[in-house]
């Protein structure tokens, strides 16, 4: 598509690669995206301080919270029914913990959450822009995690972990049954812990001990142009702590290149801190002049938060264009909002259209509750939510880059007819492969799987297995990244 030399630093991992390979079959949306970062966070901390001071003249309010309330009085009393009086003898702490992850649910917004403490733990590890582990990039592969590849200089590399490998025990537990992600928290654990792992390597099984350590995980990567060395691009694939410090080395480094020209790219970026996300919407936007605005249920008029040397001196003074679709939520629209408020344009399809804030606050020693606590709207005041930003120019992918990964999972039977063999036979059409116009697993899509195994040197049997639903995703991939129509648009611009 046009793009070069990506720079990946050594024992780091892509927050990009990490999500796609780590969840692989699972639909990864939007919704998940996080904004209230150490702005609101402290907000809310000042607040929950003040709270006597804020509502000294609710008498009812304060019973409520310190007093013995009736709905206090009932969840008391089921506690302890169920502690006393349950026929078998029950867990407390999970009932604490079900109750409280039950008053989250019940207001209904699916961005107030309760997190226990191995969730706030992997919370904490996603915002800080790193996680202790072994480092390595995985996905579920049939019953066992399959390692995509290790990391430079990770403890997986120095281990003799190989890609193609697979996990098939940790600390003694098969991963069979385990989601990727209840297996990914079985491997993950504090630093110079051991974690004990039972390998597959071929048609070999061997224990190895692996030291973990904490893993970087890099948020923004950079090239050069491939046809035209004045235009970089910069994609960004997640706004967390080190995302800023990122984003300007990538640009500085680009332009010491000679590049005066840059494509910013946020497509499937779900958001993150709203501190990351002022700070590189400031490296566009002239002090002085507003980049958004947030807005409480304690406020009369919405907050307007201006760009100023508070979140950064570094200012890119060159041309730009904007990448966003429909997987750019949160922090991602407050840039695309504040990049277009400075007539920068916008290329893609409409953003996710989250806007709403989030805080989170400390519960205990170990659990946190992060819950909505307000909205945010554009430097020109608009509220997106549900709406999302409109690009300034529509340019759509190819249909293909729609359709669903080939999941080793998935078994298909000559004469099957359903979703999943429509999905496949669209997958093998985008891949030049012929077959018949109906959802049904004929003879064409046989012989057009036999055509695909034979090209990539694959066991030549007509059927999915893991290794060609592998190769077939691969392909895909590969096709959709060779094809992108958007950046394409945007460089001819910028060209």
């Amino acid at each position: 598509m046009g793009k070069q030399g990506k720079n990946n630093k050594d024992f780091n991992i892509s927050k990009m690669t990490y999500i796609i390979t780590l969840i692989f079959a699972l639909l990864i949306g939007a919704g998940g995206a996080f904004i209230g970062g150490n702005y609101f966070s402290n907000h809310a901390n000042e607040s929950e301080e003040n709270l006597n001071e804020l509502d000294s003249e609710s008498d009812a309010y304060t019973q409520y919270l310190f007093g013995d309330s009736d709905e206090l009085s009932s969840i008391n009393k089921m506690l302890a029914i169920l502690q006393t009086s349950y026929y078998e003898e029950l867990d407390s702490e999970a009932l604490i913990e079900g109750a409280l992850e039950g008053m989250a649910k019940a207001t209904g917004d699916p961005y107030t959450e309760y997190f226990n403490e191995q969730e706030t733990t992997s919370f904490e590890e996603d915002v800080s822009g790193s996680f202790q582990g072994i480092g390595a990039e995985v996905m579920k592969d049939g019953e066992f995690v399959r390692i995509i590849s290790p990391i430079a200089n990770s403890p997986a590399e120095e281990a003799g972990l190989q890609p193609n490998d697979f996990i098939v025990e940790v600390e003694g537990e098969s991963v069979a049954d385990l989601t990727i992600n209840e297996a990914v928290d079985l491997i993950r654990g504090p630093e110079d812990s051991e974690v004990e792992l039972l390998i597959q390597r071929g048609d070999n099984q061997f224990t190895l001990s692996v030291t973990r350590a904490t893993i970087p995980v890099e948020t923004v990567f950079h090239e050069i142009d491939e046809e035209d060395p004045t235009i970089g691009y910069v994609n960004i694939v997640n706004f967390n702590m080190p995302t800023y410090e990122e984003t300007v080395e990538a640009i500085q480094d680009l332009e010491d290149q000679g590049v005066s020209k840059i494509i910013f790219d946020v497509r499937g970026n779900p958001g993150g801190l709203l501190t990351t996300a002022m700070e590189i919407s400031n490296i566009f936007v002239p002090n002085g002049e507003p980049i958004t605005m947030t807005q409480n249920r304690e406020d009369d008029e919405p907050v307007v938060l201006e760009a100023s040397e508070d979140f950064g001196d570094f200012k890119y003074e060159g041309e730009a264009i904007l990448l966003v679709d429909e997987g750019s939520a949160s922090a991602s629209e407050i840039l695309a909002g504040a990049m277009r408020s400075v007539d920068i344009p916008i290329y893609g399809t409409t953003t996710f259209g989250k806007g709403t804030v989030q805080s989170v606050v400390d519960l205990g020693d170990v659990d946190e509750l992060k819950f909505t606590s307000g909205k945010w709207l554009t430097a020109d005041g608009d509220w997106i939510n549900e709406k999302g930003i409109e690009p300034d120019v529509v340019v759509e992918r190819p249909e293909y880059a729609q359709l669903f990964v080939i999941s080793p999972n998935d078994t298909f039977k000559l004469g099957q007819a359903s979703s999943e063999v429509s999905n496949l036979k669209s997958v093998l059409l985008a891949l030049d492969y012929k077959v018949s116009d109906t959802n049904v697993f004929d003879d064409s899509v046989v012989e057009a799987i036999r055509s695909f195994q034979e090209k990539h040197e694959l066991d030549v049997d007509g059927t999915i297995t893991n290794d060609t639903a592998r190769a077939i995703t691969d392909a895909l991939r590969e096709k959709i990244d060779e094809n992108d129509t958007q950046y394409e648009e945007a460089a001819k611009a910028l060209k």
